[in-house]
């Protein structure tokens, strides 16, 4: 996706070889049109994979799946990093180990959000080690429904989350795949 390589090098920041700052258009601050854009390449990519229902994590994949979510006219479920009070155990639960904070945390959906006949798009901001996206796609099967495929809006490829989640058989599609980040350096693959 041409717009969005161009704004990662406008606009992010490559802090060393593996952290990149995206938080001017994508997490703090989020560029609506470059994000319905995304919603497009999502939907033309995914577009025959006869998807019911669009996954994500919270918070910074959000934005891209809700733009994504409106173009296919399909649901938007959010999966919680943090545990309800509220679900009463109507929840299917992981620990994942985000690489960015360096952290486990529990990653919770909702029974009252996926059926067992879904085929379900899981979208999100990074790949990095494939943790997240494992995660999402764990509590999917968890719940009898099919990962469909798994969009991703920035993929580190030089790391091995691409390779973890195809290895598992699953369709990932991402628009930005950075091959070798530095300070100040960022190189894409394409």
């Amino acid at each position: 996706m041409k717009s969005l390589k161009e704004r990662i090098l406008k606009d992010g920041r490559a802090l060393n070889e593996t952290v990149l700052k995206v938080d001017s258009f994508l997490n703090y601050q989020v560029d609506a049109k470059l994000m319905y854009e995304m919603g497009a390449y999502f939907k033309e990519y995914f577009k025959n994979h006869g998807i019911t229902r669009i996954l994500t994590i919270e918070s910074s994949g959000i934005a891209p799946t809700s733009m994504t979510a409106l173009q296919m006219d399909l649901p938007m479920v959010i999966l919680k990093k943090q545990q309800s009070k509220i679900l009463n155990g109507e929840v299917y639960q992981t620990t994942v180990h985000s690489f960015t904070k360096a952290m486990d945390y529990e990653l919770t959906l909702s029974k009252n959000y996926i059926n067992s006949d879904d085929k379900v798009l899981i979208i999100d901001d990074f790949l990095a080690n494939g943790e997240a996206a494992l995660g999402a796609a764990k509590l999917v099967e968890e719940a009898g429904a099919e990962v469909a495929g798994i969009g991703i809006v920035i993929e580190k490829s030089f790391q091995v989350g691409r390779k973890k989640l195809e290895n598992r058989g699953y369709d990932v599609y991402s628009l930005a795949r950075i091959n070798k980040l530095g300070e100040n350096l960022i190189e894409f693959i394409d």
